[in-house]
């Protein structure tokens, strides 16, 4: 069952920015610290470890995986490799693939597990608005419209308020959902969403 939306988009380019840049940006940050204190053996480790992780990640990405090697792959990866971008990326599409096999739970530790390791903000942001998915999906909503309270980000903000006001309007709440969708127009929502104009303008007919 598919549950997202435009920021597939945005996963996408934080992807393809770690398969072209990530073993660059971590070498260079372990060799930079092995110099620093003398740690030569340590930092050839870590060197190797990252390019390993690299080609893991490339090949468990790769479009030819099916959901179900991916999850396979992700439990493997977790094992053997600790680079938290990769690993964050990685849990963002097992949630992804959980919740197309209706696996809830799973798709709700990954997206936890993102939130947790707080490998970047952008990634955070996406993970908390993909948790208040699934756990609307489970009819949790009032813990959705919490996950989505943790959204602070500028850039997510018309997302977030668009999303509260969906889970609003299936609670039966219309006049907080107005609200949400108003503040999602406000915050430039209609660029992304065409859709949100008309869902406002549907609950101003009612």
């Amino acid at each position: 069952m598919e549950i997202y939306s435009t920021e597939e988009q945005q996963v996408d380019a934080i992807k393809q920015f770690w398969k072209d840049y990530g073993t660059s940006i971590v070498i260079g940050a372990v060799v930079g610290l092995g110099g620093l204190v003398g740690w030569n053996y340590y930092s050839d480790h870590q060197v190797t470890q990252t390019e390993t992780a690299s080609e893991a990640f490339q090949a468990l990405t790769a479009p030819s995986e099916t959901e179900a090697q991916l999850l396979t792959g992700a439990d493997n990866f977790s094992k053997n490799y600790s680079e938290s971008g990769y690993q964050a990326l990685i849990e963002l599409m097992v949630a992804k693939a959980a919740v197309e096999q209706a696996d809830y739970d799973r798709a709700t530790t990954a997206l936890k597990s993102v939130i947790a390791s707080n490998p970047d903000k952008s990634l955070v942001m996406l993970a908390s608005i993909r948790l208040a998915r699934v756990q609307a999906q489970q009819g949790q909503f009032a813990a959705a419209i919490a996950t989505l309270d943790q959204v602070n980000d500028p850039a997510f903000l018309a997302q977030r308020d668009e999303l509260k006001g969906d889970f609003l309007v299936q609670q039966g709440e219309e006049d907080q959902a107005k609200v949400a969708y108003q503040s999602a127009v406000d915050e430039g929502g209609m660029t992304t969403s065409p859709a949100l104009q008309m869902k406002l303008d549907n609950l101003n007919k009612a």
